[in-house]
């Protein structure tokens, strides 16, 4: 059984990591001439990779939105959540300071660190890109990572042990392969506020928390709906994934127990 302090040092460890290289692949995609593809790459690299050696102790969450959708489901206790998304926030405001700490103050702010932005000068069909549409789009690409998580890593018929971590790690590299250009396809509130904070650049952030949380809890009730809904009694006897054990290190589960 893992205590909550392993769970959050591996959630600080994932979601420190996933900005560190996130961020830092921003930041360097233009010198290194690596582009939307690169970012796209490292930041699904680094999440699969985080996930595959993580997840087992804490469910691999690194994204406050994520743990919005396993907590709407009943599959994570309210106090354990708020911890999770503490310690997330924390982790990308360290990694976005140690980022700083170590680029060049040119490079780093030709790219606000980072931060994700609405991009209105989009060209082509895409000129003008409101904030309304980056936060539909937001919510789209949400929805989509989102259900690859319950698919592969809450749901136990699924394949967490085996690919859980790579299946989500390239669904975030397609979904920043699509909205990278016009939002920075951040999925991620967590992603955003590090480097929102560091840079100081905080212009349109209210799409970057309402956008990926409000994606992530529809995907999430859909999932459940038409796939897990009336499956608590078959699965009653399956081994329950980390995140719900007791705040108190006891040995009663809850009784909704399929905590990513």
């Amino acid at each position: 059984m893992k205590s909550l302090r392993e769970q959050l040092a591996a959630e600080f460890i994932g979601t420190f990591a996933l900005v560190f290289i996130g961020a830092g692949s921003v930041v360097l995609s233009g010198p290194s001439g690596s582009g939307t593809i690169g970012v796209a790459v490292a930041h699904g690299l680094v999440l699969a990779i985080m996930v595959s050696a993580l997840g087992h102790i804490s469910g691999g969450h690194f994204n406050p939105a994520v743990t919005a959708g396993v907590w709407v489901t009943g599959r994570i206790q309210s106090l354990r959540a708020g911890a999770y998304v503490v310690t997330q926030l924390v982790a990308a405001a360290a990694a976005a300071g140690l980022l700083r700490l170590t680029l060049t103050t040119t490079i780093w702010k030709s790219t606000n660190l980072g931060a994700t932005l609405i991009n209105a000068t989009a060209k082509g069909p895409q000129v003008g890109f409101t904030s309304a549409k980056a936060l539909m789009l937001e919510a789209v690409l949400t929805f989509f990572l989102v259900i690859a998580v319950f698919g592969t890593a809450i749901d136990p018929r699924g394949t967490f042990k085996a690919i859980a971590g790579f299946g989500i790690g390239l669904v975030l590299t397609v979904d920043i392969l699509v909205g990278g250009v016009l939002t920075g396809a951040s999925m991620n509130p967590a992603r955003s506020f590090g480097p929102a904070l560091v840079a100081g650049k905080w212009t349109d952030f209210w799409v970057y928390v309402l956008g990926p949380l409000a994606g992530a809890i529809i995907a999430a009730e859909v999932y459940w709906f038409f796939f897990l809904r009336g499956r608590e009694a078959e699965d009653s006897d399956a081994d329950v994934p980390p995140g719900d054990e007791p705040l108190d290190g006891g040995s009663e589960m809850e009784p909704a127990g399929l905590d990513s």
